[in-house]
């Protein structure tokens, strides 16, 4: 069973990111790492120094979608491409008004009235919504929001949906010649992939570019490889352990999309382990981003370099 875990982003500012994970989404930082060399996955992006990464959401991991926050010291802004839509949040009342009363800029859709956009510091868009479509189960009832869809570029929908549906599983949930709508399994994030416009458009990544990450059984990593190599698609990265300090070791196969959306696989016995909620947390990221001094340096200089 695939099993839809988090979206990765660089961020810059990691005062300002905290803060709006915090104050405006109303997520709480599940578990923070340090680490003092490039990922041998990428999963830093393409940057061999010092580098952390903060999870964040709604949940325990095991139970919900979350977000990834990469940061790589010295490196405070990512040039942006047309590869990444939005992020949609299943929504209570009480965290759509959290937004609007957290004095960030936001925006109400016309004629919407349980809608609320806001942008993060990186200028990732997300979605706050009460709209019965992005439901999961009662979790509205239960007064918890949860991350219910990722909103991405795609050149060529038939192209997506052979390899989201037909190479890797995926349901397809819905499809139109706009918008075609995946899913790994009842109940999970869904992934909305939207046509870009033209005659021949295509998806660029910059430097700002994401990846999305699922588990599954770790003795079906092979097999997903394998699959990919004969359907003639990218794998960015083979089989590999992945080492975090203090915690588990866990196993990834990278893939690629027709359009170069980054797909991490992760043997998932041993990302339970890896992805306990760690307690610490809040206060680990604070301690990190205090030594950094990075909101001195934005403040004296505008902003660190651009990747």
């Amino acid at each position: 069973m695939i099993r839809a875990l988090h979206f990765v982003f660089k961020v810059g500012d990691r005062f300002r990111t905290a803060e709006f994970y915090r104050k405006v989404l109303g997520m709480r930082f599940l578990r923070h790492e340090e680490f003092t060399e490039g990922c041998a996955a990428a999963c830093n992006g393409p940057y061999q120094g010092r580098w952390s990464k903060s999870m964040v959401g709604y949940g325990p991991e095991d139970e919900h979608f979350v977000l990834e926050l990469t940061y790589n010291y010295g490196i405070g802004r990512y040039a942006a491409g047309n590869d990444f839509a939005g992020i949609v949040v299943s929504a209570t009342r009480a965290d759509l008004d959290r937004a609007l009363q957290s004095g960030w800029p936001t925006v109400i859709p016309e004629g919407a009235s349980d809608v609320v956009v806001v942008q993060s510091p990186d200028g990732h868009r997300f979605e706050l919504t009460m709209a019965s479509q992005y439901s999961i189960g009662d979790s509205s009832k239960a007064g918890q929001s949860r991350v219910a869809a990722v909103r991405l570029a795609s050149s060529n929908l038939d192209a997506t949906v052979t390899y989201w549906r037909d190479l890797l599983g995926f349901c397809l949930l819905e499809r139109d010649a706009a918008k075609a709508t995946l899913q790994p399994g009842a109940g999970q994030c869904r992934l909305e992939f939207f046509q870009l416009p033209g005659a021949n458009p295509t998806v660029e990544r910059a430097k700002a570019y994401g990846r999305v990450a699922f588990s599954c059984p770790a003795d079906a990593l092979p097999g997903i490889q394998a699959a990919s190599e004969r359907a003639g698609q990218k794998v960015l990265t083979p089989l590999l352990s992945l080492d975090t300090p203090g915690k588990a070791t866990v196993q990834v196969v990278i893939l690629a999309d027709p359009d170069g959306h980054e797909i991490c696989f992760v043997g998932d016995e041993a990302f339970r382990q890896l992805s306990q909620v760690d307690p610490k947390a809040d206060s680990l990221l604070d301690e990190a981003m205090a030594g950094d001094k990075s909101a001195e340096w934005f403040a004296k200089r505008g902003g660190k370099a651009d990747a």
